[in-house]
């Protein structure tokens, strides 16, 4: 375990191959997830960015909301970008009706803050936990985190004091894209976590 870990990306929607391709650079080897029993393989979970209310709607026709709700609670270590982020939320806001999140993080995440598609747009944002260089961030109809309860921490925001990244343990959420940048550091964090639990 210590030196190849057994990881999954959940593969219901989204951009699952972006993901897939910077762990197995990272000398993961991963697993694509559908079903349970393939989560049941892993040590650790990629939910990707896409569309949340669809991948939330397939979690569910797909038997795997339980599952992976259950895996959080066992302390299994998930990473979730955009998308993946709401999912992995305690609280949603702007949701369409009757959306739903597997939560795990104290955290009240707001869909779809920046506008739409044409609002999409780069920047460089401070990570201290990662190091001095800033990482270069690619937010695409990204959601926001409006609150970070008590259990969960702040990790980046930006210059306007918006909250783009956050942790809880073994969790971990972005708002932004960093597999289609070339932007390594939160995976390797994401599997530091996985190669300690």
């Amino acid at each position: 375990m210590a030196g190849k870990p057994h990881v999954g990306v959940l593969a219901l929607q989204g951009d699952v191959r972006e993901h897939a391709h910077v762990l197995t650079r990272l000398g993961a080897d991963v697993t694509l997830v559908r079903r349970p029993a393939e989560l049941a393989l892993v040590s650790g979970l990629v939910l990707p960015g896409g569309e949340s209310s669809v991948i939330d709607k397939l979690s569910r026709s797909f038997g795997m909301q339980d599952p992976i709700k259950t895996a959080i609670a066992a302390g299994m270590p998930m990473y979730g970008t955009c998308a993946g982020l709401i999912l992995l939320a305690d609280r949603i806001v702007d949701g369409i009706s009757g959306q739903q999140t597997f939560g795990g993080l104290d955290v009240t995440v707001r869909r779809n803050a920046f506008g739409t598609q044409a609002d999409s747009f780069e920047t460089d944002v401070a990570v201290p936990a990662l190091g001095e260089t800033p990482v270069h961030a690619v937010f695409i109809r990204a959601p926001i985190v409006d609150e970070v309860g008590a259990l969960a921490e702040s990790l980046a925001s930006l210059d306007d004091g918006r909250i783009v990244a956050v942790s809880q343990g073994p969790l971990m959420g972005t708002s932004f894209h960093p597999e289609v940048t070339g932007e390594y550091r939160f995976h390797e964090r994401f599997l530091d976590v996985v190669r300690s639990a």
